[in-house]
């Protein structure tokens, strides 16, 4: 079967040139590989190179090194139903820039305290639920009305997020939002950029604070792997057809089992799991990682 090739790079830092793109032919036909198209998706930006006769790993693997250096995203694919019908994504750190449990801790003074666990969490080091209701318990007490703070002064999208989810809507994907963080923040995020539908874990709250727990059961990544499995049933498609993105260990499950799942900016060990990487582009780049050209985009 043939495959693709896509490199993308962040033209504000990078751009997309004959240079790079003759680097990557000739480190395909070194390993045997036969160059058989060069196709746009925007010019200096992204384009897809067509080629047989090696493996997608092994085309990985030598164009990452012939490619060392230049900041541009590699992935590398079978051609083979690239558009997906179904879009799981995590939210904090993905979707938006935050996570949101530690800007909430903020309002404690707690922040560093609360994002040192969080980033354990997130590399696989600590037990996800564990480490949620241990840090949920540190918020215990604080106003309610201070998440509204957070949500209006704290949260900003990744960069390409509302158009990455305009663009597969209009070509008729379901997306779907999936965070071991709060539906507070879910719900907002979800109805601001248009996704179908978002999933996450509840703060309790009494007499208008936070109470320090969660209720349960917890979100957790075999949660999402659940929803993936769920949605994909519900939309009578199959798993094949998704493509997943996300940022930490909890995420794993659903990148690994999704049609495409994509590591962005990905901790480095859930970057070593996953074949697809993103660590130079936006949200876009799963745009032109399923062929779709820069006209074809619903601007957010």
């Amino acid at each position: 079967m043939q495959n693709i090739v896509t490199l993308i790079v962040n033209t504000s830092k990078q751009i997309l040139d004959e240079r790079i793109i003759n680097k990557a032919f000739m480190a395909i036909e070194k390993k045997g590989g036969a160059v058989s198209n060069l196709s746009w998706l925007a010019k200096d930006e992204a384009c897809d190179i067509f080629f047989d006769d090696i493996k997608p790993q092994e085309a990985y693997d030598i164009i990452r090194q012939k490619l060392d250096g230049i900041e541009v995203d590699i992935v590398v694919q079978e051609n083979n139903m690239r558009k997906k019908k179904m879009l799981i994504s995590d939210m904090d750190s993905t979707i938006i820039q935050q996570e949101c449990i530690d800007e909430i801790a903020d309002k404690l003074n707690l922040k560093n305290k609360v994002a040192a666990i969080t980033e354990r969490a997130m590399n696989g080091e600590l037990d996800f639920s564990q480490s949620l209701r241990e840090r949920v318990g540190l918020l215990g007490g604080l106003d309610a009305n201070k998440l509204d703070d957070v949500y209006k002064n704290n949260i900003e999208i990744m960069p390409g997020a509302e158009t990455l989810v305009r663009t597969m809507k209009k070509h008729g994907a379901y997306c779907l939002l999936v965070s071991g963080g709060f539906t507070f923040f879910t719900d907002k995020i979800a109805g601001r950029l248009g996704f179908d539908e978002n999933r996450a874990n509840i703060l309790e709250i009494n007499d208008g604070k936070l109470t320090g727990k969660v209720v349960e059961p917890i979100l957790d990544k075999d949660s999402k792997l659940e929803a993936l499995e769920e949605v994909a049933s519900k939309l009578s498609i199959r798993k094949s057809d998704a493509i997943a993105v996300g940022d930490g260990a909890n995420d794993l499950p659903m990148l690994k089992n999704a049609g495409v799942g994509v590591a962005y900016y990905a901790k480095e060990s859930v970057q070593e799991q996953v074949a697809c990487r993103i660590n130079y582009s936006d949200l876009t780049a799963l745009l032109y990682i399923q062929g779709y050209k820069k006209e074809e985009f619903v601007k957010g």
